[in-house]
């Protein structure tokens, strides 16, 4: 039980990384509050945990609403009275395509929900995480940090550098309050976040260097990504003591693939 006795919030928790991220905390010992923009799902996950025996709560917010996110946060300390683990792992793809298709609505959506949902997630968290030491794991990619082949998601690129940027100077500002930052950057992960975009016309002015007919080198010529559970695996070790002395630092979970198409 590596996180036996503390309390997770996962944002975007109804599906895919997040999904398997609750299941995975809460069989570590983690009391989970679940956060999802519909009731359904979320309860879904919720249930889930409960019939393994362990605790959780659904939580419905739109994260990039300040005041929904903050009475989430409230109804997390209301019903244990303490916060330990933050995963802000909303996100969305969102619109893809030439710039000049892009709309300041899409744009707006991408960043309101990306990095402003990051934000408020942490902004709120924060003063919880600091009254015994906590960590935060956000939840980037490798789009707009290691990999810029996918020019159509230009936008959505922009969204996860800046959640690195954030998490970086937040672990240097939070470790005074004992919080470690840590940023993952995931590649293709057979999740349901493929769904949330509305491709406008993509294209690449980019030439893609590919890898054994365009798989992921540690798939060993096998089509498909990783797995949702593989990348909660990570986020359980970010969380847990035994990395207790890595704040600030991006780790990149896919296969090798973004050192191929960077």
């Amino acid at each position: 039980m590596l996180l036996e006795g503390r309390v997770a919030f996962i944002t975007g928790a109804s599906s895919g990384i997040g999904r398997a991220t609750a299941l995975t905390l809460a069989k570590e010992g983690a009391r989970i509050g679940a956060l999802g923009r519909t009731p359904g799902t979320v309860d879904e996950v919720v249930k889930a945990i409960q019939q393994a025996g362990g605790e959780a709560i659904p939580l419905v917010a739109d994260v990039s609403k300040a005041d929904q996110v903050q009475s989430a946060v409230q109804e997390i300390i209301d019903r244990w009275g303490r916060l330990d683990i933050l995963f802000a792992n909303a996100g969305i793809n969102g619109a893809a395509g030439p710039i000049s298709e892009i709309t300041p609505e899409d744009y707006d959506e991408i960043m309101n929900i990306n990095l402003k949902g990051t934000f408020l997630a942490i902004k709120y968290s924060a003063p919880y995480l600091g009254k015994q030491g906590g960590s935060i794991i956000i939840d980037s990619s490798v789009n707009g940090t290691r990999m810029f082949s996918n020019t159509a998601g230009a936008v959505y690129g922009a969204s996860k550098a800046g959640q690195s940027a954030l998490g970086k100077m937040l672990a240097v500002q939070l470790a005074l309050d004992h919080i470690r930052v840590n940023v993952i950057c995931p590649g293709y992960v057979e999740s349901g976040i493929g769904r949330s975009g509305r491709h406008k016309r993509v294209y690449s002015v980019a030439r893609h260097v590919r890898f054994a007919d365009g798989t992921i080198p540690l798939l060993h010529g096998r089509a498909g990504g990783g797995k949702p559970e593989q990348v909660a695996q990570l986020v359980l070790f970010l969380a847990s003591d035994l990395s207790d002395f890595i704040t600030g630092s991006e780790i990149h979970i896919d296969g090798g693939e973004s050192l191929l198409e960077g």
